[in-house]
């Protein structure tokens, strides 16, 4: 709805299936395509932004996209990803592929911070269909960065899974400091903020049924 013209190509069982739109409204029914195979499988998108609904800029940030795309990378550990922009000369081209996933990204937003001790924290797990990866590793900065996403998409606001990992972090810390005696049964809580002075953090879910507000 939102491009002038798109095609699709599904490369799926040795055959190419073909759609394509126009301004929200099918052009082409799907059909089958007699044509070189470019790929063992996969979809591949070409779309033109409708200038009409974009009116400020229908030109493409390429510095914006490649932020992007490195970002679905790390979210998405062992997932090579590539952007090519052909309106340069030279071409340019960046690929990106993380095998330690958000760990790695926890890593990248340290690199002008020191941190605390030399690798990030990684735990993960699934319960319920729902699949959960948190990364962290504290650093001598005095302000925290959290960052929460579902399904990749970039939490800002939050969420119960932020909530969820702020609350059990703090209970873990204290826990821990009575155990070992750093707190005492008289003496006050450490709290959120506390805990989470100097961290650099990622939380990422992946959930079949997510609700945005």
């Amino acid at each position: 709805a939102l491009s002038k013209e798109m095609d699709v190509r599904v490369y799926r069982d040795n055959k190419i299936y073909y759609m394509d739109f126009e301004r929200g409204h099918i052009k082409t029914e799907m059909k089958l395509l007699d044509e070189p195979m470019r790929l063992k499988r996969g979809t591949i998108v070409h779309f033109a932004p409708d200038p009409d609904i974009f009116r400020e800029t229908i030109v493409f940030d390429y510095r914006t996209l490649a932020s992007r795309i490195r970002e679905l990378a790390f979210l998405n550990k062992g997932l090579r990803l590539s952007i090519t922009d052909k309106r340069v000369d030279p071409v340019k081209n960046e690929s990106f592929m993380y095998e330690g996933g958000i760990a790695e990204y926890v890593k990248f937003l340290n690199k002008n911070k020191q941190p605390l001790f030399p690798e990030p924290v990684y735990v993960e797990g699934e319960e319920n269909g729902i699949q959960v990866e948190v990364a962290l590793q504290y650093t001598d900065a005095v302000a925290e960065t959290l960052m929460s996403f579902t399904n990749n998409i970039h939490t800002h606001e939050g969420g119960t899974h932020e909530t969820g990992f702020k609350m059990a972090l703090t209970r873990i810390i204290n826990d821990y400091a009575k155990k070992k005696g750093i707190l005492k049964d008289s003496d006050d809580p450490l709290s959120g903020e506390d805990v989470r002075e100097g961290i650099t953090a990622i939380v990422s879910i992946k959930h079949p049924d997510p609700q945005f507000e």
